[in-house]
């Protein structure tokens, strides 16, 4: 936990604003990005692990728990936020990047594999969206509320007690383990302290559909560099029979389970989330297909 507290904090300029992000070890770059209303702190177990051997890049993603809000105008839809991920990688100036999803997290590294992959040279998904599950059935009503004004508010004040973060609409069904109160707080307080976020929340709501990670999904065979879905077997959100999906839709995808653990694997299993990364990152690359 010290090497995370101790971790370098730097920003990154890019055209929709300024992103937050940790900084860990030396070597080839792994970028980690989390899902809704979570930010790096999800990482902070597994983080530290990758940096033994590899440049870990663990930003603050614009999805409700950052505190730097965007540009007026920013795109918070699937392709918007993916093309943040890019340009994020292009302001770095980072190659051969292992990208590594979670949650909604895991559709956006979906979507910079067809959109924006220049930088990327292999892909991790943990348990995430994907197909027609976006939102998951049991988050739908978020984005009913999100067409509420005033409503993100009140869903966040509604978390204030930490007892409420532990039901399924908040965290209960993502984290097996209860997740650590310093750790919830710091998801909720950017939500709770700055207008412009949960405006930036209102928009990201609104602007999911299904549409767009089954338009994905049917695009995910052109990315033709190696895949990891590491994915927990015990998940009640993210349907396990996905992770085999998601290979066959890829092409060329090796699946891995991860025992006793809910979607948030980074907190349930980080030593075992940790080992898999690893070891995929340090694989060869594949030698170029010969041409035609």
């Amino acid at each position: 936990m010290s090497a995370w507290k101790d971790a370098a904090v730097k920003e990154a300029e890019v055209a929709q604003g300024r992103v937050r992000y940790r900084e860990l070890g030396t070597g080839d770059p792994i970028v980690l990005v989390h899902g809704l209303l979570t930010n790096g702190e999800l990482w902070r177990e597994v983080a530290p692990r990758l940096a033994a051997d590899f440049r870990v890049i663990v930003p603050d993603w614009p999805l409700g728990s950052h505190e730097l809000a965007m540009r007026e105008g920013t795109d918070f839809t699937l392709p918007g936020l993916a093309a943040i991920v890019g340009a994020f990688l292009d302001a770095l100036d980072l190659h051969g990047v292992t990208l590594v999803g979670n949650d909604t997290g895991g559709a956006i590294v979906q979507r910079v594999a067809v959109d924006h992959a220049e930088r990327v040279g292999r892909i991790v998904l943990t348990p995430c969206d994907a197909f027609d599950n976006f939102l998951p059935p049991l988050f739908k009503p978020l984005q009913v509320a999100a067409r509420i004004p005033g409503s993100v508010f009140l869903i966040g004040n509604s978390l204030r007690p930490r007892f409420a973060r532990q039901l399924p609409l908040a965290f209960g069904w993502l984290a097996k383990r209860r997740l650590p109160d310093d750790m919830t707080d710091s998801f909720l307080a950017p939500l709770l302290a700055d207008r412009r976020i949960r405006a930036e929340v209102t928009a990201l709501l609104r602007g999911v559909s299904k549409r767009f990670t089954q338009e994905t999904a049917a695009r995910l065979g052109e990315f033709g560099r190696p895949v990891l879905i590491a994915w927990a077997t015990e998940d009640r959100v993210f349907p396990v029979e996905h992770a085999d999906r998601l290979a066959r839709a890829f092409g060329d995808a090796r699946v891995e389970h991860i025992e006793d653990s809910y979607t948030y694997v980074p907190t349930d299993q980080p030593q075992r989330t940790a080992q898999l990364i690893a070891e995929f990152a340090r694989e060869p690359a594949p030698a170029p297909a010969p041409a035609a």
